[in-house]
């Protein structure tokens, strides 16, 4: 009878409970639909490079983009090169989206006959309402793996040696329907330097933008600061790469057209090896294609 009385005495509570409960799941209720919704920042940029850095976008789930890049010789090569036209050097890379915050991705560029890998997720999402946060922020990070013969076969070389890395946080903020910044922090990591007083380690602050001109056209800048080593030494001597060019978006494309004064497409290369001069006449012309396909459908019907 003992144990009767309780479950007795625990049935009641529990009904005189239930008025309770079911008030505050309908004011819940009432609180989720008043509540203002979560807006998101959506094309901060129309592709995931601004021209030759990468940008916080990414492929959605299930995407695939196939990109080629492509840049010429120097314009002040002259005619007789075709002002850069009869040299070429070409990347091109697959990119995956594995989620809506990951994406990853590998390629193959003609510059030092370099593979290359990367890994890009987002952390923070531009938004507006009932979640109010100012910038979004994608953190990124690339293995390069050069493929060069070795200057000096006769010598102890390591694979290890072949490889660099470079680590970059993404801050973008869209401040209106035709403007984008962004912010780069980058370090790039090379195994292998010229020589012992040349940094393994390199420091840039990159700054990319976007102007939205029409629907479908945008003009787009791009410029790292290369921090200089603490004792000033660099055994070939670099700049600072500056990046101008323009958006096409046509359909399944973006068609990016560039002028830069760096030859190379990848992180390691035009951070840390750029040595043209825009006021020399370095300038190498190019483009981007970009072409997406979707491999994986998201619909639940």
């Amino acid at each position: 009878m003992k144990n009767i009385s309780w479950i007795l005495s625990l049935l009641l509570l529990a009904f005189l409970a239930m008025p309770v409960v079911a008030q505050d799941d309908l004011m819940d209720l009432l609180d989720q639909e008043s509540e203002e919704p979560v807006n998101y920042a959506s094309a901060t940029f129309k592709a995931t490079r601004i021209l030759n850095g990468h940008s916080i976008e990414r492929m959605k789930e299930g995407q695939l983009d196939f990109r080629i890049h492509h840049r010429f010789g120097m314009l002040n090569s002259g005619a007789y090169n075709l002002w850069g036209l009869d040299q070429a050097n070409i990347h091109f890379s697959l990119e995956y989206g594995v989620t809506d915050w990951l994406e990853l991705g590998v390629g193959r560029g003609t510059y030092e006959k370099a593979f290359d890998g990367f890994a890009k997720a987002s952390v923070l999402r531009q938004s507006t309402g009932a979640r109010i946060m100012p910038v979004s922020v994608t953190l990124f990070s690339s293995i390069t793996l050069t493929s060069l013969k070795w200057a000096d076969p006769e010598r102890t070389n390591y694979f290890a040696s072949r490889f660099s890395y470079t680590y970059q946080a993404l801050i973008a903020r869209k401040f209106n329907n035709r403007f984008s910044l962004q912010l780069s922090p980058t370090m790039v990591h090379r195994n292998l330097v010229a020589t012992e007083l040349d940094p393994n380690d390199l420091y840039a602050l990159g700054a990319g933008g976007r102007v939205k001109l029409t629907n479908r056209i945008s003009i787009n800048a791009e410029y790292y600061y290369v921090v200089k080593p603490v004792h000033d030494y660099m055994s070939v001597p670099i700049t600072n790469p500056l990046c101008i060019g323009f958006d096409i978006e046509t359909g399944g494309h973006v068609f990016q057209l560039i002028f830069t004064n760096s030859l190379a497409m990848i992180e390691k290369g035009f951070i840390g090896e750029t040595t043209g001069r825009w006021d020399k006449g370095d300038i190498h012309f190019g483009f981007n294609i970009s072409r997406a396909f979707t491999l994986k459908s998201n619909r639940t019907d």
